[in-house]
């Protein structure tokens, strides 16, 4: 069952009711520590574990790992393209100070930095 984005705002809502009274900010720092970070350690531990498996010649397990890796992968593509676009929208063209302009542009480049992680240069 794929998470959907009104999932992921639950989530990140009921975890971090204060952050919504002050902001994006730290909606989206909030969103970082608990929809992000888990995932990308998951994805991390599980391309780890693939790549013993492969050395070790179990055709098995390389395949049932590849596709949960996959899953976390379609996973953390969707959150992070929804939080990019919602800093190319929203964020980035609306923040007036410039201290709020950099927080966003950093975030869309870690985010990138993060896809980076994954992705190959076909996707």
């Amino acid at each position: 069952m794929a998470v959907t984005r009104e999932d992921n705002v639950y989530m990140v809502k009921s975890r971090c009711w204060w952050a919504h009274i002050r902001g994006a900010k730290p909606i989206l720092r909030c969103l970082q520590e608990y929809m992000v970070g888990p995932r990308r350690a998951s994805w991390r531990i599980v391309s780890s574990i693939e790549q013993k498996e492969e050395t070790r010649g179990n055709v098995e397990h390389v395949s049932t790992i590849k596709e949960y890796r996959s899953k976390i992968e379609t996973e953390l593509a969707s959150i992070f393209d929804d939080i990019l676009d919602l800093l190319e929208r929203k964020l980035v063209p609306s923040a007036t100070a410039a201290e709020s302009k950099v927080f966003y542009l950093k975030m869309k480049g870690d985010i990138h930095r993060y896809l980076a992680e994954f992705q190959n240069g076909s996707d």
